[in-house]
């Protein structure tokens, strides 16, 4: 007797990541703390990405970015990141 039932589907809201869900109750020191990956690669190196990434806007204005949400913001906040001969990190 072979069973045909057919294979679940997850929903477009499930993740691997319990940190890819961006949570709005939470406080800032909350989304600071919250790690979205922390585990050790292949190599045995431990990872730890977090799920927020502070940025400082250039009026100066301090934003939490979610590492899913805002992806494409942390690029190119990333992009705007120049180091000078010092290595010490300048932003345009």
């Amino acid at each position: 007797m072979s069973d045909n039932k057919k294979p679940v589907r997850p929903k477009p809201s499930d993740v691997l990541n319990p940190g890819d869900i961006p949570k709005p109750s939470q406080t800032s020191e909350e989304k600071s703390q919250q790690l979205a990956v922390d585990t050790a690669d292949i190599t045995g190196d431990h990872i730890q990405v977090p799920t927020y990434f502070d940025v400082e806007e250039p009026d100066g204005e301090h934003k939490q970015l979610h590492h899913v949400k805002d992806a494409e913001e942390i690029s190119d906040v990333i992009r705007q990141a120049r180091t000078d001969e010092q290595g010490n990190r300048n932003w345009r």
